[in-house]
C-alpha cells in the first residue's frame, strides 16, 4: 500500500506507540508555530524589538516547514514497521508462534 493511505492503519501496540509519538511532535510543531508567530507579532509593535520579531517569524515558519516532514517520517516509520511484522510472520517461528502450544 502507499504512503498515507488510511488502510495501512492496522496497528500493533508498538506502532499505536509510535503514531502517538509522532502526533505529539506535530501538535508541539502547531503551538510552537503559533505562539511563535504571536510573539512576533507582538514585537513588531516596537521598533526596539522588530529584530527579535523578524526571528520569531522565522523560527515560526521552520515550525510549520517541520510539520509535514513530520508526518512524512511517521508514514516511513510505520511502513518499516509493517514490513519488520510481515517478515516476523514469514519466519519458520514466528514470534506468536514461540509461546503457543505446538501443533500436533
Amino acid at each position: 500500500m502507499r504512503l498515507f493511505d488510511p488502510r495501512n492503519r492496522e496497528t500493533t501496540a508498538r506502532m499505536a506507540r509510535v503514531y502517538a509519538i509522532f502526533e505529539l511532535l506535530h501538535t508541539a510543531a502547531d503551538f510552537l508555530a503559533a505562539g511563535l508567530f504571536i510573539i512576533g507579532s507582538i514585537f513588531f509593535f516596537d521598533e526596539s524589538t522588530r529584530i527579535a520579531g523578524t526571528w520569531c517569524f522565522l523560527a515560526g515558519s521552520i515550525c510549520f516547514a517541520l510539520k509535514p516532514t513530520i508526518r512524512l517520517t511517521r508514514e516511513l516509520r510505520m511502513a518499516s514497521l509493517r514490513r519488520v511484522d510481515r517478515l516476523a510472520e514469514k519466519a519458520p517461528e514466528a514470534p506468536r508462534d514461540l509461546f503457543s502450544e505446538p501443533r500436533h
